[in-house]
């Protein structure tokens, strides 16, 4: 990790800053000039081998439509932990170096950031339409923000107040152990223990997980399984058309609300809690009204700590984008590519 250079203010002012988010599952692309983001993408990371070639094809097209200039610095949000040049992806095969893909790209200067943590770089420059709250108060100004998220994983950041700034959290929180409450909760964690060594909360809190609590409650319940997609349990679980299908969406919620909350226990998060990724926001009415929110609060002896708390959902269609570009105006944590 290292500190933004003292240019780099200066340069994102004046020149086309590429930014991309990439995770698990998508690469979502854009450029950032004169204050404002364009020629927005999203390309299917199954599609290409690394962030070079997704990028190249993004840029390519950008050349072509010629209505920003070519970037040459760059800011990348991946999905997976920041430790040295080589960066290798928690939910898909890229496993590329940082340098190598700097200069594939022919750019000036290149930053990585985890995707949640550009997430969470995003979240003051909300506007209100791009969040619905859930419960809770108002925020404390000022206050430690949590960010959370299941999406193609489980991404978990936050935010923390010094010197008039907001400096991100960088941490793997989506792998803590998943925690078990009530006796349904508990039967799925003892069925799941049979298969991995570890039960981590995005073992069920991710898309994936979403199909496997749905599987996991039909062999509880000695039935046929259904190999149905999380698009699927979540459409039947919403229409109201299958009783198993509504259990692992209310189940998945009050994981959820519970995971949220022990995150909230842990920095203070009296600024509130913001649930970000891709399942959550499909959820629509129904998340306000899910477990979520009595399993966030029920934590005994602080039950009122997390009543006051208000939980958001984001809606914003590229927030981490936006996440990037403070990256790199700001110190924050990130790997610089040589």
């Amino acid at each position: 990790m290292s500190a933004a250079p003292r240019t780099s203010r200066r340069r994102a002012a004046d020149a086309a800053l590429l930014v991309a988010d990439i995770g698990g599952t998508n690469a979502r692309f854009g450029v950032w000039y004169r204050d404002a983001l364009h020629a927005e993408q999203v390309l299917k990371c199954a599609d290409f081998d690394g962030p070079a070639a997704a990028a190249t094809r993004y840029l390519q097209g950008l050349r072509a439509e010629n209505s920003v200039p070519l970037p040459r610095i760059a800011a990348f949000a991946v999905a997976g932990p920041l430790l040295e040049d080589r960066i290798a992806l928690t939910n898909n095969g890229w496993d590329f170096s940082a340098a190598v893909t700097r200069r594939a790209l022919k750019l000036r200067q290149l930053i990585f950031l985890n995707d949640f943590t550009a997430l969470a770089l995003s979240v003051p420059r909300l506007a209100a339409d791009e969040r619905y709250q859930v419960g809770g108060a108002a925020p404390l100004a000022d206050a430690p923000i949590a960010v959370i998220g299941p999406g193609t994983g489980l991404g978990v950041s936050g935010l923390l107040r010094a010197d008039r700034r907001w400096l991100a959290l960088q941490g793997e929180g989506g792998h803590v152990t998943l925690p078990a409450v009530e006796p349904r909760e508990m039967a799925v964690v003892a069925t799941l223990h049979r298969r991995y060594k570890h039960v981590s909360a995005e073992r069920i809190l991710c898309g994936d997980g979403l199909e496997l609590l749905h599987r996991t409650l039909a062999e509880l319940d000695g039935a046929a399984v259904d190999r149905l997609d999380a698009g699927d349990i979540t459409r039947r679980a919403l229409a109201g058309e299958d009783a198993r299908c509504r259990e692992t969406v209310q189940l998945f919620c009050g994981w959820l609300g519970n995971v949220a909350g022990n995150l909230a226990l842990t920095i203070g998060a009296r600024g509130g809690v913001y649930i970000g990724g891709g399942i959550v926001p499909r959820l629509g009415e129904y998340f306000a009204v899910s477990p979520f929110r009595p399993c966030f609060e029920a934590k005994g002896r602080f039950r009122g700590f997390l009543t006051a708390i208000p939980a958001y959902v984001i809606t914003a269609k590229y927030p981490a984008l936006i996440g990037c570009v403070q990256a790199f105006t700001h110190a924050s944590p990130r790997l610089e590519a040589g």
